[in-house]
């Protein structure tokens, strides 16, 4: 049985926070042929405010309301972990596509729930994995594919950040849900490498064995603040990282580096978009893109065109189940579900 194609996606969005304001509220309203017909919040009033700034026709305080709205058929979910996979199921229920924010879930137990789920209703699921489509990572992938540093021989993870409580938030919270692990699942690891993790699966595909190890140093949350794992990927390339968001500024770096037996290739995750290339004996190359205004505008493009039977989306639920997968390989202590 096919999918269903939807000529006007009519978008419903559970949980409107700093996401749906920065990176993909405004190209859900502004791609042809999507908009956004309805928003919930468990706040009234910031929900109805959401609506108000951006021309939202409906707002909710409850999810099932907006899930069951007969002018709504696709589904965004924009919550913390904790929910995606009780909104998901309930999406899938009701026959909806689904798009859901990452990482996909706490587990990989939860995203396997999610999968089968709308496997069963015969419904897209797509995760905001959105660096599948940047043209800082496709220009990797691009450079890999064609040979310019020969065989890969391995991958190195640098991510050592200073110890804050809300190192990604806008608002410095105290209680930011991304270090509860009841929550998030797992800390800054799992909100941060599950980027990295997945742009790697992208570009060689599925990572096969991993392990590691974790450790709270600082105590400054709940969640464990350093994290060091290796990983080998099912075409035999190996890799290794350091996930540290307990350092002083004097140590603050972020970097990825793809070796091979002619040259590298190495890039940041966050802040500028370059890639620079390094070949034996050759001046070294660097390449610069533009950081797109809304960040997931092209992923959502690609899921839109894909809903209208016009293409496809990179980044599915089976790929975002297998991220998950990875992580919990390496961040051993967890155990949430």
């Amino acid at each position: 049985m096919g999918q269903k194609i939807i000529e006007k996606i009519c978008w419903g969005i559970i949980g409107v926070g700093d996401v749906c304001e920065t990176k993909s509220g405004p190209p859900l309203m502004k791609i042809t042929n999507s908009t956004v017909k309805a928003v919930m919040r468990r706040n009234p009033d910031k929900a109805k405010d959401f609506a108000k700034r951006h021309g939202v026709e409906k707002w909710y305080d409850n999810a099932d309301d907006l899930l069951n709205d007969p002018e709504v058929n696709a589904i965004y979910i924009a919550t913390p972990p904790s929910t995606h996979a009780e909104y998901t199921l309930k999406a899938a229920a009701v026959g909806k596509p689904v798009y859901v924010e990452k990482p996909m879930a706490r587990s990989h137990q939860e995203c396997i729930s999610m999968v089968e789920a709308c496997k069963k209703a015969n419904v897209p699921l797509y995760v905001a994995f959105y660096r599948r489509t940047l043209p800082n990572i496709l220009k990797v992938k691009d450079l890999i594919d064609s040979g310019s540093i020969g065989d890969i021989r391995s991958i190195d993870i640098s991510v050592q950040m200073t110890i804050e409580n809300d190192i990604v938030g806008t608002h410095h919270l105290s209680n930011n849900w991304r270090v509860d692990p009841e929550v998030a699942g797992g800390g800054y690891f799992y909100d941060l490498a599950s980027h990295q993790l997945d742009a790697l699966d992208f570009i060689f595909g599925p990572i096969i064995e991993a392990t590691g190890f974790s450790e709270n140093q600082s105590k400054k949350y709940k969640a464990d603040d350093i994290t060091v794992g290796v990983f080998k990927f099912k075409n035999g390339i190996l890799g290794k990282g350091l996930w540290a968001f307990n350092t002083s500024k004097a140590s603050q770096d972020e970097m990825t580096t793809i070796i091979g037996s002619k040259g590298q290739i190495s890039f940041p995750f966050w802040g500028d978009h370059h890639v620079t290339l390094e070949i034996e004996n050759e001046p070294a190359k660097k390449f610069e893109f533009e950081v797109p205004e809304y960040i997931q505008e092209i992923l959502i493009q690609s899921i839109v065109d894909e809903l209208q039977g016009k293409g496809t989306c990179p980044s599915t639920g089976v790929a975002g189940a297998r991220t998950n997968w990875v992580l919990e390989q390496i961040d051993r202590d967890v155990s949430i579900v």
